[in-house]
């Protein structure tokens, strides 16, 4: 019969099985270093300033505030989206296209979801409130709409000239025809 031996575990195995090590009575009488608080300091100061619930107004008060942030986000992409319109050109690349039917796809859906953008920002005192917000909001979202008419008139597309319109255009009839037929 062979007799072999195991051979003991690995230090970091010996060392992840057991407990960690205690503190010491001289550790505790250790203060504690600037700017640090012991979990103890911590929850007597806890217990001293416990945080109240916000009231029903400053809940509203909130609630506004949030509404307009959402209500102003439109406006804060006005200077980008300009600056993306002007360094795309005004040829008719897929880079531009796509950036038209975005500046108009955008703002449209926004317009169309406004309710429900609002709804969780409603209450019953702030009802009157929010009708000022929401109409902020459509437009911010109707000056995006009309960056993007500017952008297809620079393109060209728009029909703005008497030429775009020729093909409903009848055949000028010189005066001299008009008073001598033949």
């Amino acid at each position: 019969m062979s007799t072999e031996r195991i051979p003991p575990p690995p230090k970091w195995v010996v060392e992840l099985n057991s407990p960690p090590p205690s503190r010491s009575k001289n550790a505790n009488s250790l203060p504690d270093p600037p700017g640090y608080l012991s979990s103890k300091a911590v929850s007597k100061k806890s217990e001293k300033s416990a945080r109240k619930p916000p009231t029903q107004e400053e809940m509203d008060t909130l609630k506004l505030k949030k509404s307009w942030e959402i209500a102003l986000g439109p406006a804060k992409q006005l200077p980008m989206q300009a600056i993306m319109g002007y360094m795309s050109g005004n040829g008719l690349q897929i880079f531009s296209i796509m950036m038209v039917f975005m500046l108009f796809k955008s703002p449209l859906q926004a317009i169309a979801a406004t309710n429900v953008t609002f709804a969780r920002f409603e209450a019953e005192s702030t009802k009157s409130q929010m009708l000022g917000v929401k109409a902020v909001y459509v437009l911010m979202n109707c000056l995006l709409l009309a960056l993007g008419v500017w952008k297809v008139n620079a393109m060209g597309l728009l029909p703005t000239t008497r030429s775009d319109w020729l093909a409903w255009e009848g055949e000028r009839v010189p005066l001299e025809r008009a008073y001598f037929p033949n």
